[in-house]
């Protein structure tokens, strides 16, 4: 059953969320080669403390650590280890905090130094169709009509959409109804209310939409061993319309990036 949250409760969650984003901020200037992805945990679960909250993941389902860290073939639910990054890889960096009672979950695909131009262009791509699919986020719509926008943008450059792994609601807990893939028919599934919050996070491979799930129980590649990306926003349904409770301004601003690609999901301004 999907939950709505009163507009008090969406604030609340504004705040959970802007953890998030000013933790990836903060660790948009640590990605860099020779860093670990264990250091970068270490660094994310004190930020996160320091704001009051606590790290959504840490213990989460056993999870053992702050911050999934997926590099290159790594499509989500990589473990931080002290392996040194490299010059020309990607990193996706998802992190949660819960604060207030509700989480906030969120994510962002990092280029490590210089990357290939295809892996670039992977990245854009992902990242676009985010916001493609958070336009159809609005009251009388439905589930398939998100998962549609994503696919058919996705799949016209010829990446492969992951189907095993999809986006959620939010809210007390991390995981909440409806379930929110990739993929999907325009007027099917469950219909959009007022109120809601989903987290939406497009995961998009470089070739095969199809995975791999490692021994550890967690890690999962792309079968090709070809790169993949993940983005990943909050967003609630407020007025009928789209409102983005995350930024990736944080990070763009830390990276020298200016774009204007959320102004469009915010019915005030962003205050940071």
């Amino acid at each position: 059953m999907i939950k709505s949250k009163t507009r008090e409760e969406i604030e609340l969650m504004r705040e959970s969320a802007l953890v998030v984003s000013k933790t990836l901020g903060m660790l948009a200037k640590e990605v860099k080669p020779g860093v670990s992805t264990l250091y970068l945990d270490k660094l994310a679960e004190e930020f996160i403390r320091e704001q009051g909250a606590i790290p959504g993941f840490l213990g989460l389902y056993d999870f053992p650590n702050s911050l999934c860290m997926s590099p290159n073939s790594q499509v989500v639910h990589g473990i931080p280890n002290k392996n040194p990054m490299q010059e020309g890889d990607i990193i996706s960096i998802d992190c949660g905090s819960i604060k207030n009672g509700f989480y906030g979950d969120h994510a962002y695909t990092f280029a490590v130094g210089e990357i290939a131009p295809e892996t670039q262009k992977l990245l854009d791509v992902t990242r676009e169709s985010l916001y493609v699919g958070i336009r159809e986020l609005k009251v009388g719509n439905r589930v398939g009509d998100v998962g549609f926008a994503i696919q058919n943008f996705t799949e016209k450059h010829g990446y492969g959409v992951v189907r095993e792994l999809v986006g959620h609601g939010l809210g007390r807990v991390m995981h909440e109804d409806p379930e929110m893939p990739n993929y999907g028919r325009r007027g099917r599934g469950k219909k959009f209310i007022e109120g809601m919050v989903v987290a939406i996070e497009p995961m998009t491979n470089l070739g095969t939409h199809k995975i791999l799930q490692h021994n550890d129980g967690w890690t999962i590649t792309t079968l090709d061993n070809k790169p993949s990306a993940h983005f990943e926003h909050d967003v609630a349904i407020v007025d009928g319309k789209p409102e983005l409770l995350s930024t990736f301004k944080y990070i763009h601003e830390a990276l020298g990036i200016e774009t204007n690609e959320e102004d469009e999901f915010r019915q005030q301004p962003l205050t940071i």
